[in-house]
């Protein structure tokens, strides 16, 4: 009985989809918003990272006109510095870095301007909105992204207050060609119970195409360890792209 129990469990976990291998939201370069505060702290994230089997790292600071007033200038640097000091302590992940864009004047400035943007794997470029009142440039920042040659990634939609409950539009959103990035760590509620439950409605559509850690600091590692855990995670998997961005 145990010869033929060791085939069946053999056979179940070979057909599991495995955990995904690259993150591509989250904020671990030292001292540029409010992610990493030192660079200690972003050796710790990055081992954290590792031990949970993720084989490389988009780090997407975040560019906000009015707070955080990130530019290449001053991302790249702290990109090297980091790549620099994690081969030192003997840290094997690949690290790149790309940012995430808030939806406001200011980036629809830069989109008229069609100024370059910083984009992550085909393109793809991360943006975020407020948190509580529906913005009123998402139609013409959509069109706008798209006709430049933008893979526009939606982050987190799961927690845009506006929307809970309202699945349609999101569906209408991801129907014009955005991708939808839902935060792993919505799925065990750690934003709220009503975010945890559009995360897992817009899973169950197949609406999602991206997941991310939306790392910030130690707290979201410990809630990463039990969200990879969850039914609506493992059923996420075989539906995502993060891992075509491994190069």
């Amino acid at each position: 009985m145990s010869f033929l129990r060791n085939i069946f469990s053999t056979k179940e976990t070979n057909s599991q989809v495995p955990d995904i291998i690259v993150d591509m939201h989250s904020h671990i370069l030292s001292g540029i918003d409010d992610g990493a505060d030192t660079i200690a702290d972003s050796l710790i994230l990055l081992r954290e990272l590792q031990s949970l089997g993720y084989k490389k790292i988009i780090t997407t600071p975040h560019i906000m006109g009015d707070f955080f007033k990130n530019t290449p200038e001053i991302i790249f640097p702290k990109l090297e510095e980091l790549k620099k000091k994690s081969k030192e302590e003997g840290i094997h992940i690949e690290i790149e870095a790309a940012a995430e864009y808030y939806l406001d004047e200011w980036f629809m400035e830069r989109l008229k301007n069609n100024e370059k943007l910083l984009t992550f794997g085909d393109n793809y470029l991360l943006f975020e909105l407020s948190y509580i009142n529906p913005s009123a440039f998402v139609d013409e920042a959509i069109f706008m992204l798209k006709s430049q040659g933008y893979n526009p990634v939606l982050a987190h939609p799961e927690r845009y207050t506006f929307w809970h409950g309202n699945t349609k539009m999101l569906k209408e959103i991801h129907d014009r060609g955005v991708i939808l990035q839902v935060n792993i760590n919505s799925l065990i509620g750690y934003y709220s119970k009503n975010t945890q439950k559009m995360a897992e409605e817009l899973i169950d559509l197949g609406l999602v195409k991206m997941l991310g850690s939306d790392c910030h600091g130690i707290r979201h590692i410990d809630a990463l360890k039990k969200a990879r855990k969850t039914k609506h995670y493992k059923k996420a998997l075989s539906n995502l792209i993060n891992d075509t961005l491994l190069s």
